[in-house]
């Protein structure tokens, strides 16, 4: 059977707790079983249902096709799929496997006579199921059952006459299973993520509002950090991205984002000072609306009722003041104490930021807790694939769509994790399908299970699952052979040890070995198949020969196709997601500088990428076996993707205004220039990263990537080059420059105006865009250590 122990699996990393299946691993054997309440919920409701069912069908209709095909979907609906979210959600996912099921159900029943033809069709029936997985991770829990809803009746003989009665049996144990999850089940893991997005939120602003009152302390940044990497690994904790396609996923997937990028912000804004106190009043006053907006965001996503949480979470009254803000500062009037402006300046930017980044968790908040009104989700959508959300109703509404699509169409990549496992397990199937034929074997459905059983996403990972399903069904056969020759093929005997048989084989998955679910299995197998036809003990001997048909496939398919796995296609998307990401980055730094005529339009692209990677780097985790990239290392380098994407976002949002377009201004044009130059280092630097950690070039020489020197606000760096060579002085329309800074020569003079021109009360523009740049620049370093470590890991030969 298919190990579902990935899908249970804690997160990567993170510590497990006393309730955790893994807590107190080292004090117990491996091969002893751990507590689990939903294992436990699970057998009792495969308990419950599956006898009850295959005693109704087979001893009370006397239909054996009925029979099999309710047993074989209690077995997909509740062992296979495991579902998550609300009872709601359960029951549309609950209903999308009955109906895929029942698709490959009818085809594989109307191909099966015809062995070529069940071979071809395999091919992209298969490859559809499994690249259903990409919209969520509920259709991507539900694939392993519905391939079996293919795989059973391809791989058994049969005629179109039958297909009414597996149809019957098919549906009757969907409904059922259905009844019994609903009624039947713990409370949804799928909160845990909802929960750390809410304490994230709430230590956010619990730490802005004290350092707006000037009373924060270094804890409460601590506590905002550990906040921030709870909600990381509650995001990365599962091997399947945990949020999909639909519109609420969407939003949640967001605010995870935009969390962790208002974290960077704050952090920015509190290096060096943990208050906020110097800000000029209207800046405070924006950070404490700020505060308080966040607050209420928490309280929502933490399922606090309200009855109208729209207008709880209206901050208008927040854009209003930010409004205000970015009008005072233009109008105030000169400061010749450039190191106050300077400090005013950057505070500004900060309120001004941080104010827009909870903005957009407001609203992505209102999406997944389904609050939000159509306007706000379409102008969402937008944003979520990569473009401002402005534009008419119907230009969102059609751009949303595209976005989506898009996504979809450009997992149809072989840097896709999700298309080549698709393609790697259609090509498995189809050719257990065809060796089962061949071979003649009496149940080739077994071959083709022990195929989808086995395969995983790299050769060393199929070869060690392998070995332990031949194991586990050696050990299962035995088993069942000695139970037989205890009972014999007594009938009530059966019946009273095939519940026992699918407890042990239902609690199994993510509790126990897989070896020991194989066995299980077995012996299920066993117990099932003589209550059909008495046959004894040989039906286990069989399944043993039809399993290793079934995983010499798989072993075979692992090598031809994709043997590196995971860990290659992650190296591959990290390169793509930083190479899309600089070319976000520099479109929207020509645009925010106005040297851009068109939006940019490369954030489909960066956010595709993205996806990409998230889907690729959970693939990789879930990966059995010792792992040679760090997680740390990749997950600090998936970060760094993410902030690039998002800092490109928030630029992409500042529009260049007339006065930076079409100044005229010595001292603006080379502020332009400047930081244009900057961004084209940045760009370069992001390139260099991702040529390090992409696909392997022969006698490629590894050098190492550092990062380029920053222009900051009191000169420093290559702008004092620039300037003196421009001869920027007082020609360039700021103001005279002062005694003092002529005589410290031509550099300094340089320095000193490019503080004039950025930090102007009529240019805070250009602050920002500089204020964005520094960012990035701020956090670069620390990747590039862990980008050299992914790059001498993916030159070393796969079987090492």
């Amino acid at each position: 059977m298919p190990d579902l122990s990935s899908v249970l699996r804690r997160p990567s990393g993170r510590p497990p707790t006393a309730a955790s299946p893994q807590a107190g691993h080292g004090s117990r054997p491996a091969w002893w079983p751990a507590w689990s309440v939903p294992a436990a919920m699970r057998t009792v409701r495969v308990v419950l249902v599956i006898p009850s069912l295959f005693a109704l069908t087979y001893e009370g209709f006397g239909n054996l096709q009925m029979a099999l095909f309710a047993a074989f979907g209690g077995f997909a609906s509740l062992i296979f799929a495991s579902f998550g979210g609300t009872k709601r959600d359960k029951v549309v996912a609950h209903l999308g496997l009955a109906v895929t099921g029942s698709i490959g159900l009818i085809i594989g029943t109307a191909v099966s006579p015809i062995k070529w033809l069940a071979v071809l069709v395999t091919i992209p029936v298969a490859f559809g199921i499994f690249f259903a997985g990409v919209a969520g991770p509920n259709a991507a829990s539900g694939v392993a059952g519905a391939l079996l809803g293919y795989v059973l009746p391809v791989a058994t003989p049969g005629t179109v006459s039958m297909i009414p009665d597996r149809l019957a049996g098919w549906w009757l144990a969907s409904v059922v299973s259905t009844a019994a999850v609903l009624l039947l089940s713990p409370p949804s893991p799928g909160d845990r993520l909802r929960a750390a997005a809410a304490a994230s939120a709430h230590a956010l602003a619990a730490h802005l509002e004290a350092a707006v009152r000037g009373t924060a302390t270094p804890a409460d940044r601590a506590k905002c950090l550990a906040a921030k990497q709870e909600l990381m690994n509650a995001f990365a904790s599962t091997p399947y991205r945990p949020t999909g396609l639909a519109t609420a996923d969407q939003g949640l997937a967001s605010v995870i984002q935009l969390l962790e990028w208002c974290t960077a912000l704050i952090a920015d804004a509190t290096d060096g000072h943990p208050n906020l106190d110097r800000a000029d009043q209207c800046d405070r006053d924006l950070l404490a609306q700020t505060a308080s907006v966040l607050s209420r965001a928490g309280d929502l996503l933490a399922g606090q009722a309200m009855d109208d949480p729209g207008t709880l979470l209206d901050a208008s009254e927040m854009d209003q003041q930010r409004d205000a803000c970015a009008a005072y500062h233009r109008s105030a009037p000169p400061n010749r104490d450039y190191d106050s402006v300077e400090s005013i300046a950057r505070y500004a930017f900060h309120a001004h930021a941080i104010s827009i980044a909870v903005r957009s968790i407001v609203a992505d908040t209102l999406v997944a807790t389904r609050n939000a009104d159509p306007e706000t989700i379409a102008a969402r959508r937008r944003g979520w694939y990569g473009a401002q959300p402005e534009g008419t109703m119907a230009e969102r509404r059609v751009a949303a769509l595209s976005g989506a699509i898009g996504v979809l169409t450009r997992h149809a990549s072989v840097r896709s994790v999700w298309f080549l496992n698709s393609l790697r397990g259609s090509l498995a199937l189809a050719a257990a399908v065809l060796v089962a034929d061949v071979s003649g074997v009496q149940h080739g459905f077994w071959v083709v299970l022990g195929t989808l059983s086995v395969l995983r996403t790299n050769a060393a990972s199929t070869e060690s699952t392998a070995l332990r399903a031949l194991g586990g069904t050696v050990i299962g056969f035995v088993i069942g052979a000695l139970l037989l020759l205890g009972i014999g093929t007594s009938t009530p005997a059966l019946w009273a040890a095939l519940p026992i048989a699918l407890a042990v084989a239902a609690y199994a998955p993510g509790t126990l070995p897989f070896a020991f679910g194989q066995a299980a299995f077995t012996v299920v197998v066993v117990v099932l198949f003589n209550l059909l036809q008495p046959v004894g003990w040989k039906v286990g001997l069989l399944r043993i020969q039809d399993v290793a048909l079934g995983c010499l496939v798989s072993l075979v398919i692992g090598v031809l196709f994709w043997p590196r796995g995971a860990g290659s296609i992650v190296g591959d998307d990290l390169a793509d997601a930083f190479r899309r990401g600089a070319a976000y980055l520099t479109q929207a730094v020509d645009w925010a500088l106005g040297t851009r005529h068109a939006a940019p339009d490369a954030g489909a692209a960066a956010v595709t990428a993205s996806i990409r990677l998230d889907e690729a780097l959970r693939g990789f985790l879930a990966e059995q076996g010792a792992k040679r990239l760090s997680k740390e290392d990749l997950w600090m380098l998936v970060m760094a993707t993410m902030r690039l994407r998002l800092t490109a976002y928030s630029l992409a949002g500042l529009e260049a205004p007339d006065s930076v377009r079409h100044g005229s201004h010595r001292g603006t044009a080379y502020v332009r220039a400047a930081l244009s130059r900057e961004t084209a280092d940045l760009a370069g630097f992001y390139e260099r990263v991702a040529s390090l950690v992409g696909r392997p070039v022969a006698h490629q020489v590894l050098v190492p990537v550092t990062v380029p020197a920053f222009v900051s606000l009191d000169g420093n760096g290559s702008a004092m080059v620039l300037g003196e060579a421009d001869g920027i002085g007082e020609a360039d329309g700021i103001g005279e420059a002062d005694g003092d800074s002529r005589a410290d020569g031509a550099g300094d003079r340089a320095g000193a105006n490019l503080v004039r021109v950025i930090t102007s009360p009529h240019q805070p523009h250009l602050l920002w865009v500089h204020e964005h740049l520094q960012h990035l620049s701020s956090h670069a370093q620390a990747i590039t250590d862990p980008a050299a470590h992914v790059a001498e890991q993916r030159r070393l030969p796969w079987w090492r």
